[in-house]
């Protein structure tokens, strides 16, 4: 079986020649409040552009540098929230999945199942993810190579689902840092599967801080500005109104979400370039 080159969630649809869709929303889930409030500012933005949005939070960060780092509210917390958002705002949520248990009860509340770059070769986890029906977005891999990712969609479409996402979020390159090479755009697109670019997590120093990571938040648009000018299908964006502030974990990385109606305009009109639209 083949991935789909175009995955559809409602009115959004997800491919390399469609119009940029965004996936947004902050690292964590901190509160239902502050879910419902980040839901409303990513909709009316993204709304007045005409932009597709996915919905993005976690109920769990498992892979923190330090265990003394916060995590999230739970899987139990979360689900009803994520269930909410959907009705109320009619936008498709994506969470991360951490354990193959999770990935039925995860599945009943989201509309994509997001497998972690540091589990992207784990296999049980990538086929329970797959056998739930549910869109699939995999980070790749901080360790693997663009052309590599054939054999995680693989694994994915040989389980029966063909709506996969990748996601590029940049490669190790020496100690705390990672580097964006834009050739792995093209090269996984060749896959036959919608290709994404994190914006935030590229630009990410892991354990950069000692106990914690650090980021350079400046780059985030210069890098989103490059890879959408190659053309990809979507845009994952963190985003957060106070993310120096914040809670939860990636503050360094994360876009204040005051600064993203102006980032999405540029970001559209680099993708009308793209693909000639």
């Amino acid at each position: 079986m083949n991935p789909n080159p175009v995955v559809t969630l409602g009115n959004v649809e997800i491919g390399n020649a469609k119009k940029l869709t965004i996936i947004a929303g902050p690292c964590q889930l901190e509160s239902r409040s502050h879910a419902f409030d980040m839901a409303g500012a990513l909709k009316e933005a993204c709304s007045k552009l005409g932009v597709g949005l996915v919905y993005k939070t976690s109920f769990d960060k498992a892979n923190r540098t330090s265990a003394a780092t916060a995590r999230g509210i739970g899987l139990e917390n979360a689900l009803p929230i994520f269930a909410d958002i959907r009705k109320q705002f009619g936008l498709p949520v994506l969470t991360d999945v951490h354990e193959r248990d999770q990935c039925a009860a995860v599945a009943q509340a989201v509309d994509v199942l997001q497998i972690p770059a540091f589990l992207s070769r784990q296999t049980d986890m990538l086929v329970a993810a797959a056998k739930t029906g549910k869109v699939i977005n995999v980070k790749k891999g901080q360790f693997l190579a663009p052309w590599d990712m054939k054999n995680v969609v693989a694994k994915i479409t040989g389980s029966g689902n063909a709506n996969v996402l990748t996601t590029e979020r940049g490669a190790s390159f020496g100690y705390n840092t990672l580097v964006s090479d834009m050739r792995a755009l093209p090269i996984m697109a060749e896959i036959g599967a919608p290709v994404i670019f994190d914006a935030t997590h590229s630009v990410q120093q892991p354990g950069g801080q000692g106990g914690s990571s650090g980021g350079e938040r400046r780059f985030v648009e210069t890098l989103a500005r490059a890879a959408v000018a190659v053309g990809v299908a979507g845009v994952f964006i963190e985003t957060h109104q106070d993310p120096d502030n914040s809670t939860s974990s990636d503050g360094p990385n994360m876009l204040p979400v005051k600064d993203m109606p102006a980032l999405l305009e540029k970001l559209m009109a680099f993708d009308r370039i793209a693909k000639g639209r």
